[in-house]
């Protein structure tokens, strides 16, 4: 029978191969975001390239991460909640920035790239779904922030058919502005979730719970 000291380190290596192999997608994929989005002018296509640069930093932190103990898991959490509102920033700024001259971007490529994107994080957040529930806050982060990245692909798609519609760059400002509020809400989950471990460390050290 297995004890729960080689579970445990078992539970550990497979954490630790997904989330290299997530971080090495995310890496790949940010290169070609980034690149189409200057060339066509896209705030939500830009927001989302800096997302995937954002996904790969958590990752390779989960990995680094692993062997420390509750505590500092927690604080590397919170420091992960940080992180994820990175992106959210960027896409305000650059919102902002385009609102004076809300040129359209090119559709077609906007589709295409952000089906693209779809499919990376779909197979990302099916990769670190089952470590969820069986990591800390670190899997946590790593798991919301590619579920989140799939929803605002899709809605990436839909923003490019209906650039086609109206022919105008609101539509890319407005998701853009989305893209923030969707990260703030899965920065709040994060931070959630690490203050949890914070108080579980200091009730296993016999410390008093504030």
């Amino acid at each position: 029978m297995e004890t729960p000291a080689a579970a445990g380190h078992e539970l550990e290596r497979r954490l630790r191969r997904a989330v290299l192999w997530v971080a090495g997608l995310n890496l790949a994929y940010f290169f070609v975001e980034f690149t189409v989005a200057i060339a066509i002018g896209s705030v939500s296509l830009f927001a989302d390239s800096v997302d995937f640069l954002e996904d790969t930093a958590i990752n390779l932190l989960i990995f680094a991460a692993l062997g420390w103990t509750l505590h500092r898991r927690a604080l590397a959490g919170k420091a992960m909640a940080l992180i994820i509102l990175l992106p959210a920033l960027a896409a305000a700024w650059q919102a902002f920035a385009k609102v004076a001259s809300p040129e359209p971007p090119d559709p077609l490529s906007l589709a295409l790239t952000a089906g693209g994107a779809a499919v990376i994080n779909l197979v990302c957040s099916l990769i670190l779904a089952r470590f969820r529930h069986h990591g800390s806050s670190l899997s946590a982060a790593a798991f919301l922030s590619a579920r989140n990245d799939v929803l605002v692909n899709l809605a990436i798609i839909a923003m490019a058919l209906l650039t086609v519609w109206v022919g105008s760059g609101w539509p890319d400002i407005v998701l853009g502005l989305i893209i923030v509020i969707l990260n703030a809400g899965a920065a709040k989950e994060v931070w959630e979730t690490a203050e949890e471990e914070r108080l579980a460390a200091k009730a296993l050290a016999g410390e008093e719970i504030d």
